[in-house]
């Protein structure tokens, strides 16, 4: 006798070490993963924004208050949100602070974290977009159904929500 499918319905994303897609080409068929992304990218984007001017406004105290002796320090400024997201992209989480608080994170496009080095291709063409193409950086991510953008799509990763049923 046949014995029914379990009736089951966790997702089988609820935890990172079990992730499952449905499609290896990273066709995902589960919309709920998608559902709000765009939005949730943008306010997490500004999480990050005010940590990292937190930083930056450590760094100009710290430079003010040795007069001058750490002034080396300055040099370093552009290198802090690549190293930001870059590392907490490719690190255990797969999210930045910002994305972490607003319950998304980074997926490669086999549904594996994606590396460090993939982190930071993603966070480099971000970066790239965001000063050549300001205001246009979300424009492809309006129009697509699963809020990939430019930078997204490039570096061969989506943002997904970390749990869909909430």
């Amino acid at each position: 006798m046949k014995q029914p499918k379990s009736l089951d319905n966790s997702a089988p994303y609820a935890s990172d070490a079990s992730l499952e897609w449905p499609d290896r080409r990273g066709n995902l068929k589960d919309y709920a993963l998608f559902e709000g992304v765009t939005w949730r990218r943008i306010l997490a984007f500004c999480v990050d924004f005010v940590i990292l001017s937190l930083t930056c406004t450590v760094l100009i105290i710290i430079i003010v208050f040795s007069f001058g002796l750490f002034s080396a320090l300055w040099a370093l400024t552009p290198f802090i949100p690549v190293a930001y997201h870059s590392c907490m992209i490719g690190g255990s989480q797969s999210a930045t602070c910002g994305m972490q608080v607003m319950g998304i994170k980074i997926r490669s496009s086999d549904g594996a974290k994606p590396s460090l080095l993939q982190a930071f291709v993603m966070t480099s063409l971000f970066y790239l977009s965001l000063t050549s193409l300001t205001p246009m950086v979300l424009i492809i991510a309006l129009f697509n159904d699963r809020g990939r953008c430019l930078h997204d799509i490039l570096s061969g990763t989506t943002v997904v929500l970390t749990n869909p049923d909430l």
